[in-house]
């Protein structure tokens, strides 16, 4: 199909207009919008408190993961750190950020639906620079930041030009010892078809100058709910690569 033809065969869901005469980017983005309007409906249509307990887990071993990241040797202390959350949703990794020492007027986000940016404004502080934009055309200046984290970013994003677009614009903004938090799907959803598992050599291309370091992580979500009761086995079973769903790692300049 021609990236016209592609267009023209996705309409609008709200008032059956088509999007024709738009690039694959665009075509891209306005899928990416209409997913994550999907999602949003579907999680408030089928939350429960055992759904609830599984993501609290899992989110507990991310926050774990990342806190060590950012403490390593050789790492900027958080405090000095300017970071930037690519795809910062409702805010709730730059309020974790915030609370484990971060300054607010060194931390920004940026997400694509405008109605997460108002959520991530009523969560956060002031002092955190929020925008709604596309991660392909990031709104910053070169070498600008310490940080990225690109959580669940790359998954969402199905058209081959964009993700490499989004990487690139990843590249600029970081600065020459700077490090991406990369914490993302490794395999496919057979569930959810809006999004799909990157690997580990798709990585290395999308940043293929960069040092790439990766460690399956983030217990299968039906395990998870099935083991929500028990943190204790939850933990373990999160440390055995076949049961994990998720790579989370760093991404760093050579």
């Amino acid at each position: 199909m021609s990236e016209s033809n592609s267009a023209q065969a996705i309409s609008d869901d709200r008032n059956g207009t088509t999007l024709s005469g738009l690039t694959s980017g665009a075509v891209e983005l306005e899928r990416i919008r209409r997913a994550y309007a999907r999602r949003a409906r579907d999680h408030h249509a089928e939350r429960h408190s055992e759904s609830e307990r599984s993501t609290a887990l899992r989110m507990d071993e991310l926050k774990r993961l990342v806190a060590r990241a950012l403490t390593r040797d050789g790492a900027t202390p958080v405090v000095n750190c300017r970071i930037l959350d690519v795809g910062c949703g409702e805010g709730q990794w730059l309020h974790f950020l915030a609370g484990i020492g971060a300054r607010a007027e060194n931390l920004a986000g940026i997400d694509l639906l405008p109605e997460r940016v108002e959520s991530a404004r009523m969560r956060c502080s002031p002092l955190i620079h929020l925008k709604c934009g596309d991660a392909s055309r990031l709104p910053f200046d070169d070498e600008s930041f310490d940080v990225l984290l690109a959580f669940t970013v790359f998954s969402s994003i199905l058209d081959p030009a964009l993700k490499g677009a989004v990487a690139a614009q990843m590249q600029r903004v970081l600065r020459p010892t700077g490090v991406i938090l990369w914490h993302d799907l490794r395999v496919n959803n057979p569930r959810n078809r809006d999004v799909r598992g990157i690997s580990r050599n798709e990585v290395m291309r999308l940043f293929s100058t960069w040092r790439v370091t990766l460690e399956p992580v983030t217990l299968a979500p039906p395990l998870s709910r099935a083991l929500c009761a028990s943190a204790r086995i939850h933990m373990q079973l999160s440390r055995v690569s076949a049961l994990c769903t998720h790579y989370f790692g760093l991404i760093e300049k050579l």
